[in-house]
Parts: structure tokens; C-alpha cells; sequence
């Protein structure tokens, strides 16, 4: 997830791929909608959302995966999360928390929004590297309450090029040895092992993907994560950072879940 991005992960499971590509959020449809419940284990057909910005795929497709959310944060505004999940979107990852001290001003808004509509809804963290880990976690633990129909907690760990506060880069063994341990103290307080979210560069120079009994969720817009991450097993795909869903104004990161919908189902705890 961009940092710009990054907040609701809101995957998709309804219906159609086939049509051409929207470009306006609130005219984007998929060809066939239905709520993402028990119901999703028999479509045939799959979601596709509108692109501002399309990528020409070569190999399998994203809209060729079953199951689609969304990831927001305070810059996607006002979400209409009704017309969100009516669209397709299955799921949302909403950003909570970054660094010690800063929570996105918009995660009790959306954290409530998102249940309200039906979606299902975790909250991710956004890594800060000038700040212990454990401190980070206890942070994220403050701000993000215990729910047992929540999706796991995702750890955002990414190179800020932006940040004017912090301009460490730590070097691979120090990168893994802080994951873990923000890991196992979420793991330890949600029951749920959290999933790691990373880029391609972040990937390459830390081996992020050494980190044993961890679920991955890469960001790849040009090309399939087979290609990008070769051999490494991934769990979501972010394919855009310029989606348009109906209810969300402007840009919008999609991702897609591995599986299908039958383990969609299960993995999110619905069955």
C-alpha cells in the first residue's frame, strides 16, 4: 500500500468481468453485483472494477481472481461504504495507526462504516522505522479494538521516500528481527497472526520474505506477482493505486485475494 493509498482493504466478490473498463467512481460497475456472504461459493463470474489509470496485463489477469477489496485511509474522504459493498467489494483494510503516536483521523469513521455495510474489515499499521517495534505495536493495540469478525491485523512495511522525520533504513536481519516482534505481540493480543503488506523494493533489499509463518500481501502493478516476487507465495495481490468503486471518491488502491471463494470464506471466518 502507497502511503497515500493505504487504509481499507476492501476486497470484492460479486459478479461480471467482461465489459469495458469505467473511469468514474460513481459510474464504475461490475457486470453482475451480489453481496459477498455465503452465496459467493457458487458464482461463476467475477468482479472487475474501473481503472483511471490501466495496466495492459500480460499472463493471468487480477479480474481473474474471484475475490476483490479495497485498502483506504484518510485521503480517500468520505466513503459511501452501502454503495461500496453493493459495487462488489468484499472486503476493507482500513489504516489505523502509523508509528507511535498518529492515528489516521479517519479509522473510527470508516472501522464503523465498513461493519455498518456488511463488509468485512481489518485495520493494517504503517510501519515507522524510527520507533521501536514493541512501541508501535502497543500503539496499534491502543487504538484498534478486539473484534473477533475482524480480518487479521496487516503490518505496512514500506520505504517512506517522503518522510521528513525519518530517514533511517535499517538493514535486513534488524527489518525481520522488529517485524517479528510486532507480530507476535498482535498475534498474542488478537489471536489472529497478522499479515505482512510490502513493495517490490522494500521486498528485494530487506528479504522481508524470509520471515517464517507469515501471510504476504504485495504490491505489484505491473506485472504478476510470480514475475515481480518470484517464488514467493503471496495471500493479496494490490494491483492499483488509481481503482474506481462506486462510493469512493477518486483514486482507490484494488487487491485481490489468492484463493477462491470457497477459502475466501474460510479464511475470513465466515465459515
Amino acid at each position: 500500500m502507497r502511503r497515500l493509498v493505504l487504509g481499507v482493504l476492501a476486497l470484492t466478490l460479486a459478479a461480471g468481468c467482461g465489459g469495458p473498463v469505467e473511469r468514474n467512481a460513481d459510474t464504475a460497475q461490475v457486470t453482475r453485483t451480489e453481496p459477498a456472504n455465503a452465496k459467493l461459493a457458487g458464482l461463476a463470474t467475477y468482479p472487475r472494477f474501473g481503472d483511471r489509470d490501466p495496466h495492459d496485463w500480460e499472463g493471468r489477469k487480477p479480474w481473474s481472481y474471484p475475490v476483490h477489496g479495497i485498502d483506504v485511509s484518510r485521503y480517500q474522504g468520505d466513503i459511501n461504504w452501502g454503495k461500496v459493498r453493493r459495487s462488489g467489494v468484499s472486503f476493507a483494510y482500513i489504516k489505523a495507526t502509523e508509528g507511535g503516536d498518529h492515528t489516521d483521523e479517519r479509522f473510527r469513521e470508516n472501522w464503523r462504516g465498513a461493519r455498518a455495510a456488511g463488509l468485512k474489515r481489518g485495520a493494517y499499521h504503517y510501519y515507522y522505522f524510527c520507533r521501536p517495534a514493541a512501541e508501535q505495536a502497543r500503539w496499534f493495540i491502543r487504538n484498534v479494538p478486539k473484534d473477533s469478525k475482524a480480518l487479521p491485523p496487516v503490518l505496512d512495511m514500506e520505504w517512506n521516500h517522503r518522510s521528513r522525520t525519518c530517514r533511517l533504513r535499517p538493514d535486513g536481519a534488524t527489518v525481520r528481527a522488529e517485524a517479528r516482534k510486532f507480530l507476535n505481540i498482535l498475534e498474542r493480543h488478537y489471536g489472529k497472526r497478522p499479515v505482512v503488506y510490502t513493495t517490490v523494493d522494500f521486498y528485494r533489499d530487506t528479504g522481508i520474505g524470509r520471515l517464517g509463518g507469515t501471510e504476504f500481501w504485495l504490491r505489484s502493478v505491473a506485472g504478476h506477482p510470480r514475475k515481480v516476487y518470484p517464488g514467493e507465495t503471496w495471500s493479496f495481490w494490490q494491483y492499483t493505486g488509481t481503482g474506481q468503486v462506486p462510493g469512493v471518491k477518486g483514486d482507490v488502491d484494488l487487491n485481490t485475494f489468492r484463493g477462491s471463494p470457497d477459502s475466501w470464506l474460510r479464511w475470513s471466518g465466515q465459515i
